[in-house]
């Protein structure tokens, strides 16, 4: 009973430190993104899909994003995707190069992605894309590289 109850006690403190941990390295400010799709293809009979996507995202105003998915590990349900992104905001032009994974849950997919900026700036985004709504919604942190 002490082993089960020591066990106990080391998940949940493991449990909170890896959402302490989390909370800490992700900035206190975060935006939205919000996309259309613009278009969507494969060029391979279904093993790879081209999204094109544009909107508004935040502090960097109109954004441009292009993505390939991919599923390497033939899960059916699950993969990766890499891609590119610009924004002309003003005079300034920022890119970043995108990276990540995605999760069909339903009708929708899932996105966890890991994005480094021309600025400098690493973002850490999740979303939600609905191709036949054509939209992508994006909740989007700045991670707190200084630690």
């Amino acid at each position: 009973m002490k082993r089960i109850a020591l066990l106990l006690t080391l998940l949940i403190s493991t449990f909170h430190f890896s959402v302490f941990a989390q909370d800490m390295i992700l900035s206190k400010d975060s935006f939205e993104g919000n996309f259309v799709i613009d278009s969507t293809f494969t060029r391979d009979g279904g093993k790879t899909f081209e999204v094109s996507a544009s909107g508004d995202a935040g502090p960097y105003g109109r954004v441009y994003l292009s993505y390939v998915f991919t599923d390497k590990q033939n899960l059916g349900t699950a993969g990766e995707f890499t891609g590119f992104a610009w924004t002309q905001n003003g005079e300034d032009i920022v890119t970043a190069t995108l990276q990540g994974a995605y999760v069909k849950q339903g009708k929708v997919f899932k996105m966890y992605t890991f994005d480094p900026t021309s600025s400098g700036k690493l973002n850490f985004a999740t979303g939600i894309v609905d191709f036949v709504a054509k939209t992508m919604k994006f909740k989007v942190s700045e991670v707190d590289t200084s630690l």
